[in-house]
């Protein structure tokens, strides 16, 4: 029933942007934080962005000034803007949705983003 279906991952050039979505369904939405994880190869999965129920909004300091997550609540999506785009933000970019009081957490199928010339 649960589902999180990511979208628009590609490849881009140095420089370039990108914008992900995350489209939630099975859950109720604005009950949960969501956020964008990523995993490059060889490396553990990390926390990219964050957004709480209530809006605030976290980032990993490798992306502080060039990306931006969002939440739209009437659409239970949630949105990763990449602006400055290195190659080392290549990976694949995962979107979570956890609920602290449900103690519940769910996971997308992920879309590969790679940066290259």
């Amino acid at each position: 029933q649960v589902q999180l279906v990511e979208s628009g991952g590609g490849l881009v050039q140095p420089g370039g942007s990108l914008r992900l979505s995350c489209a939630a369904s099975g859950i109720i939405f604005n009950a949960y934080h969501m956020g964008w994880y990523r995993q490059a190869p060889g490396k553990q999965r990390e926390l990219v962005a964050v957004i709480s129920s209530g809006g605030i909004r976290n980032y990993a300091d490798s992306v502080k000034g060039r990306f931006t997550i969002s939440r739209d609540n009437a659409k239970n999506t949630v949105y990763l803007q990449m602006n400055s785009l290195k190659p080392e933000d290549t990976a694949v970019y995962y979107c979570n949705a956890d609920s602290v009081i449900l103690k519940l957490h769910y996971w997308g199928q992920g879309t590969q983003v790679t940066v290259s010339s």
